[in-house]
C-alpha cells in the first residue's frame, strides 16, 4: 500500500518547518509528500523545497484548501491519500496506524483522527479552542458521517468516486464535512480512529476564535445541514450540545433582565431571574461536567473558569446562528410560493 501525504499551505513560514519535521521522524514514512502552495506571498516554496518534498505551486490569489487538496490528489500516485494540514504536527505512529487501519479492513474507505492533548499555543484561548477538539473527537463514535482533513486519509478510488473536495469553499471551512456527507450517502464507511493523533500548532485569540466559529464553521455548517436535511447526533450536533445550547440560551435573557429589573426596583423579580439563570447555567455545567473536569486536569482551576466561560458563550453564539439561518430559511421557502404565484398572476 502506497500513501501519498498532501498538504495544502498557504504562507506557512512559521507552522510547514516544523510539519515537514514530524513527518521525518514518521515510523512508517509515506511514499510522497506532496506540499501545494496556494499563493503564499513568503517563502513557502522554498522551505517545502529545502525538506525534499514534491512541490505543487498554484499562481494567483489563494484559493482554499479544498482546491489546493485536490491539485495535491491529482498529482499523487499512491493508493490512500493522507490529508494532513500545514499546522500540524504528526505523531510518529499516525501513518503507521493510518496504514493498519487500511490494510485490516478492506472495506473502510475514509478514516480521521484528532488533535492530540498537547497543543503548542498557550494560553487560556487557544488551549479551550485545541483541547475541545480533541475532546468532542475522543468521546464521538468510531462510526462518522463526516471527514476531517486536518488529520485523514482515503483511498483514491473513494476520492476519485466522490468527485473530491468541492472547491465553492473558497477559505477553510466546511469542506472535508461536506466531503465526508458525499462519501456517507454514497455508503462507503467512514471511521473516526481516536488513536491516531496530531499537535495543533494554532494560537487563537479571541477575535480569530469567535470569527472562525461563525463564519467559518457555524453559518456554512448550518447550510449545508440544511441543505441535507438532517442533523446527525455525532461531534458537536450530540443530544447533550443540543440541550446545552438551548439551556444557556435560556439563562441569556434572565442575565439581561437583572440589572433592568433591579433599575425598576424590582428587586423580587430581579432574584427570581438570577435564580433563573443560575440554574439553566448549573444545568449545562452538569450536563458537561465531565467535559469540564478535563479542562481542570489539563489547566487547573484557573484554566478550567476560563474554559467554562469560553464553552457558554461558544454555546450561545453557535446556537444563535443555527436559530437564525432556520428561521431566514423557513421564511425564504415560505415566501417562494408566493412569490411563484404572483409571477403566475394569481392569488
Amino acid at each position: 500500500m502506497r500513501l501519498s501525504l498532501i498538504i495544502p499551505v498557504h504562507d506557512g513560514r512559521e507552522v510547514l518547518p516544523r510539519c515537514l519535521e514530524g513527518l521525518a521522524r514518521s515510523l512508517r514514512a509515506a511514499d510522497e509528500v506532496i506540499v501545494v502552495d496556494d499563493g503564499s506571498s513568503d517563502d513557502t516554496e522554498t522551505i517545502a523545497r529545502a525538506h525534499g518534498v514534491s512541490v505543487v505551486v498554484m499562481a494567483g490569489p489563494p484559493r482554499g484548501p479544498a482546491a489546493a487538496r485536490n491539485r495535491g490528489a491529482a498529482r499523487a500516485t499512491g493508493d490512500v491519500l493522507v490529508f494532513v494540514d500545514a499546522d500540524v504536527v504528526v505523531h510518529p505512529d499516525t501513518l503507521s496506524r493510518m496504514a493498519a487501519a487500511f490494510e485490516a479492513d478492506a472495506g473502510l474507505h475514509a478514516l480521521f483522527g484528532s488533535y492530540d492533548e498537547a497543543p503548542a499555543a498557550p494560553g487560556t484561548v487557544s488551549r479551550f479552542k485545541n483541547l475541545l477538539h480533541h475532546y468532542v473527537h475522543q468521546h464521538s463514535r468510531r462510526d462518522a458521517g463526516s471527514f476531517w482533513a486536518a488529520c485523514g486519509a482515503i483511498r483514491r478510488e473513494a476520492f476519485s468516486a466522490a468527485g473530491g473536495f468541492d472547491e465553492g469553499y473558497g477559505k477553510p471551512s466546511v469542506e472535508d464535512i461536506e466531503l465526508g456527507i458525499r462519501l456517507k450517502r454514497a455508503g462507503l464507511s467512514i471511521r473516526l480512529c481516536r488513536e491516531i493523533q496530531v499537535t495543533h500548532l494554532k494560537r487563537w485569540s479571541l477575535s480569530s476564535l469567535w470569527r472562525t466559529d461563525v463564519f467559518a464553521r457555524a453559518v456554512p455548517w448550518t447550510r449545508l445541514l440544511l441543505r441535507e436535511g438532517s442533523l446527525p447526533d455525532e461531534l458537536n450536533l450530540t443530544w447533550r450540545s443540543r440541550v446545552s445550547a438551548l439551556v444557556v440560551c435560556a439563562a441569556l435573557p434572565l442575565l439581561v433582565a437583572v440589572p433592568v429589573l433591579l433599575l425598576l426596583r424590582d428587586a423580587t423579580s430581579a432574584g427570581e431571574a438570577a435564580l433563573g439563570a443560575v440554574a439553566c447555567l448549573s444545568a449545562s455545567t452538569v450536563l458537561n461536567l465531565d467535559l469540564h473536569h478535563f479542562f481542570f486536569r489539563h489547566g487547573g482551576l484557573r484554566f478550567a473558569l476560563g474554559s467554562w466561560l469560553l464553552h457558554q458563550v461558544y454555546l450561545v453564539y453557535s446556537s444563535v446562528v443555527f436559530a437564525l439561518l432556520v428561521t431566514w430559511d423557513a421564511l425564504a421557502f415560505r415566501a417562494a410560493p408566493r412569490a411563484a404565484r404572483a409571477r403566475q398572476g394569481t392569488p
